[in-house]
């Protein structure tokens, strides 16, 4: 029996080979809050009969459904590569680094055509059993990470389903030993593509990624299941720097409306050789909306820098991930 709280639950998921195709759960997130959900609609007949007074029971119907929902976790140092690759769209394969237990997996920002995952939740009941909830076909439609002084790297992934299903087998969670990303190993780096350097006074960085889907693909004949979504739009990257005012770089950029690679990267502890376990995110050009400096007390001025991140013509934007993981 598991503990009859939210202590007891538990996310697991796996990349589908088809979307809305069951796959077993083979990674285990530890995730802080979630609210994944199965969404329907309904029909009610509005037929008149002589005397009748309440619609009828057996005659409201279920005309559709699908799924909508969140994860919210710490940034950890293995098992989240089947996640950056639902958001980034890239198919991965984690490259060994020499031959040393690390392995480097490279998000590629491409279009996510077959990129569902097979979301397993497990809800426990006060009585300590744990109930299954099984979502298929969820796609990723925005993930945004962020970090500030004194916290954890946190992300927040945002999903479209295509239905639940409550009577597969839950599996049995298992755990690797992992550990957080966090402020003390963060660097933000600004200037010219593959020659950024770091910059001073950043005391908080977030960074979303849009995928616009259209996810209202249904049509006759799908039982009111949708299709799997297709990417509708062009990807929106957007953020904040938050820092103190110690020089005028960003400001300048602001000014100018100028173009900056930016990198943000974490770096944890060795795996072997030269290797370090990391997260980076690799914005080739993004441009500042808004942070001019203002005075509003006497404390140290400290400006947040809104901006977009576009694409520079040759670079890709990236998300690497250097951990001990040999599968997404």
């Amino acid at each position: 029996m598991a503990i009859g709280s939210g202590l007891g639950a538990q996310i697991g998921y796996s990349p589908e080979s088809s979307y809305g195709t069951f796959v077993a759960p083979a990674k285990f997130i530890e995730f802080t809050k979630e609210s994944l959900a199965l969404k329907k609609t309904t029909a009610q007949s509005a037929g008149i009969a002589a005397g009748r007074l309440l619609p009828l029971s057996s005659r409201r119907v279920l005309t559709r459904q699908e799924v909508q929902g969140s994860i919210d976790l710490e940034v950890v140092n293995k098992s989240m590569g089947g996640l950056l690759q639902a958001l980034m769209g890239t198919t991965v394969t984690p490259v060994q680094q020499v031959a040393t237990a690390a392995y480097l997996q490279t998000h590629i920002l491409a279009d996510t055509a077959g990129k569902s995952l097979t979301i397993q939740k497990g809800v426990p009941l006060t009585t300590g059993t744990v109930t299954d909830k099984t979502f298929l076909g969820c796609k990723v439609t925005s993930g945004e990470f962020s970090c500030e002084v004194g916290g954890m790297l946190t992300a927040s992934f945002e999903f479209d389903g295509k239905t639940v299903d409550e009577a597969q087998t839950l599996a049995t969670a298992s755990y690797p030993a992992m550990s957080p990303f966090r402020f003390g190993q963060m660097a933000v780096k600004t200037g010219t593509y593959s020659s950024e350097v770091a910059r001073d006074g950043v005391r908080k960085v977030s960074v979303k990624i849009e995928r616009p889907q259209a996810t209202e693909r249904f049509y006759a004949g799908q039982s009111g299941l949708k299709k799997e979504p297709i990417s509708n739009d062009q990807v929106k990257i957007t953020g904040t720097l938050e820092t103190d005012y110690i020089d005028t770089v960003l400001d300048d950029l602001h000014t100018s409306d100028g173009a900056t690679s930016l990198v943000w990267e974490f770096t944890g502890p060795l795996i072997a050789s030269t290797y370090f376990e990391t997260f980076r995110i690799t914005l080739p050009a993004v441009r500042f909306d808004e942070g001019p400096p203002v005075v509003d007390g006497f404390d140290v001025v400290k400006p947040s820098f809104n901006f977009t991140g576009l694409y520079d013509g040759t670079n890709p934007v990236k998300i690497e991930y250097m951990s001990t993981d040999i599968t997404v």
